[in-house]
């Protein structure tokens, strides 16, 4: 476990100035850069477009959920396309065990530049048939949309990195760099593939990328059926569950006694609900704010641009974080109980009492600071406190131009006017781990979606056909532009 030392801290927050400051450099420039090419350029062909969708209908069919063997049968049926494709089988490998089977498959470069990694994962979360107003395994086209398991979360990533590396080998095209496509099976729960992977074992597989670029974080965000803003995901919060627990020799519930498991433990969650951690920047979250204000009005706009420039910040974050869950675990380091269990029997004193608190924590915070912060807060020496399991830091991505600004010119081309904005997720997703092991992960998944219809994990999960095709171009363009 990593503590970041206060001076650490202050060096990363001076870097994250200038770096930031480049950053809207670039893309205040590519904001008003020519956009004369029209959407119609920015589709693929017949031919690639009904490529793409024979391999998204054939992984969304494969249901792979998580810790199943499904998971290697997609691996294995996307490795199959690229063999057939003409891909070297010394360059198209599915490892991991038998439940959570990944693929890893490179296009080899000149050599040039250093390689890229590109990244989906396979694996879906449960879907019950009546649940569903559809067969959650059977691609469902209805009024524009498809229905089904994984359409966004994330199958349409990994259907969309397969297919553009069909199409980039059919038309020959020869990258100054390697291209190294991984799509993981176990990101919906472990995430053990991807950590192997760029474990001192995994590296001879995916070599050395000097970044990511993640087609399961960010996209754009449509309101009222117009694109507002590209997300560019380049941080998350670590993720750290505790398990709370109170033992006790218990007894007859005729007798009772005031030392109750239950009610230590459960004055301690009480306490805990209404601790709010401080408020804090980074050159993530800075930037978000700074973006965001150009799309509210009045007092909102007023208090994210004052976060943003760190004038009289601290009281506007807090009006932000009251008024907005999203804005407050943007703000905060958060924690909050999700899981209760006590007490053997209805005529008994409970003899234990647990409870599990899952934290979100800011990605310039120390995890053992917020486990201090817990015990001080819950107040109760009674109350043991343990990590369920390591937590894994992520050092937000560098917000630079040569990564920004590639991405920022294919954005002006197919949604001319719509700003990037750069964004910490205050989930998780496989860039955690590749981020801690030194490659910079950037999320662009490039498909619009409304946030207020977002149904990944959900019932009647689906993606829009148009969006989809989109962010497939789209996509295409952008390995092509990183690798030319």
């Amino acid at each position: 476990m990593r503590e970041i030392t206060r001076r650490r801290v202050e060096t990363r927050q001076a870097w994250a100035r200038g770096a930031w400051l480049a950053a809207a450099t670039v893309w205040a420039a590519a904001a008003t850069a020519p956009t004369t090419a029209a959407l119609a350029q920015s589709a693929p062909s017949a031919a690639d477009s009904a490529l793409a969708r024979e391999i998204y209908q054939e992984l969304v069919e494969i249901p792979s959920v998580s810790g199943t063997t499904e998971t290697t049968r997609a691996a294995r049926a996307m490795a199959q396309r690229l063999l057939d494709a003409g891909f070297p089988a010394e360059d198209v490998h599915v490892v991991g065990p038998d439940t959570a089977g990944s693929l890893v498959a490179v296009y080899r470069g000149t050599g040039a530049a250093p390689a890229i990694l590109l990244m989906a994962h396979l694996d879906v979360v449960p879907a019950l048939r009546e649940d569903w107003s559809y067969d959650p395994f059977t691609l469902t086209e209805e009024g524009g949309w498809w229905y089904a398991r994984g359409t966004s979360d994330n199958k349409a990533g990994a259907a969309m990195l397969v297919a553009n590396f069909v199409r980039l080998k059919r038309d020959g095209f020869t990258p100054n760099r390697d291209l190294v496509v991984v799509l993981t099976g176990d990101e919906e729960t472990s995430s053990a593939s991807i950590r192997w992977l760029v474990g001192a074992e995994g590296r001879r597989l995916i070599g050395d990328p000097a970044f990511a670029l993640n087609t399961d974080s960010g996209g754009g965000d449509l309101v009222d059926g117009r694109e507002r803003s590209f997300n560019v995901q380049a941080s998350e919060k670590i993720y750290l569950s505790f398990r709370l627990e109170v033992t006790n020799p218990g007894g007859h519930s005729s007798r009772p006694r005031p030392d109750n498991a239950i009610y230590h433990l459960a004055e301690g969650l009480v306490r805990l609900s209404r601790h709010l951690f401080p408020t804090s920047i980074n050159e993530v979250t800075r930037g978000f704010f700074a973006r965001q204000a150009e799309f509210e009005s009045g007092a909102t706009a007023a208090d994210m641009r004052a976060v943003a420039d760190g004038e009289g910040g601290q009281e506007a974050a807090e009006r932000l974080a009251a008024a907005s869950p999203y804005h407050n675990a943007l703000l905060r380091t958060t924690c909050v109980a999700t899981r209760l269990d006590a007490g053997h029997a209805d005529n008994a004193l409970p003899q234990s009492a647990r409870a599990t608190v899952n934290c979100r924590i800011l990605p310039t915070e120390s995890p053992d600071a917020v486990e201090r912060t817990l015990r001080e807060v819950l107040a109760d020496s009674a109350i043991a406190v343990v990590q369920v399991a390591q937590p894994t830091p992520s050092p937000p991505s560098p917000l630079v131009p040569e990564v920004l600004a590639p991405i920022e010119a294919l954005v002006a081309e197919f949604w001319p006017g719509v700003p990037i904005v750069p964004t910490m997720s205050t989930g998780a997703t496989d860039g955690l781990y590749v981020r801690n092991a030194g490659i910079p992960v950037y999320g662009v998944g490039a498909i619009f979606e409304d946030p207020e219809d977002d149904r990944a994990h959900g019932r009647d999960e689906r993606m829009a056909v148009e969006r989809f095709h989109e962010a497939l171009e789209f996509w295409y363009r952008m390995v092509r532009a990183f690798s030319s």
